[in-house]
């Protein structure tokens, strides 16, 4: 009961079929064809820019951690370090 047959896949086809209409399928299944070329593309053209510089590095504020013993009697994070300094 839980194999998918021939017979069920066509009789889903039929449906579908009747529900878009073969103009309609056909234009979402371009649609899509143009979606994976596009894929493909911005793909090979991220793969040809070996010679740039790498993106910008986000980096997250910086704090002094305190020692457990203090952490565990002051639950206050530390002051923020100041990176210029």
């Amino acid at each position: 009961m839980g194999q998918i047959g021939i017979w069920q896949i066509i009789i889903v086809a039929i449906v579908i079929l009747v529900l878009f209409g073969r103009g309609r399928i056909s234009e979402m299944m371009g649609d899509f064809g143009k979606g994976v070329s596009s894929f493909k593309k911005g793909l090979n053209d991220d793969d040809g820019k070996t010679g740039t510089e790498p993106s910008a590095r986000i980096e997250a504020p910086r704090h002094e951690a305190k020692p457990a013993g203090e952490a565990a009697a002051d639950p206050k994070p530390a002051e923020p370090v100041d990176k210029n300094a």
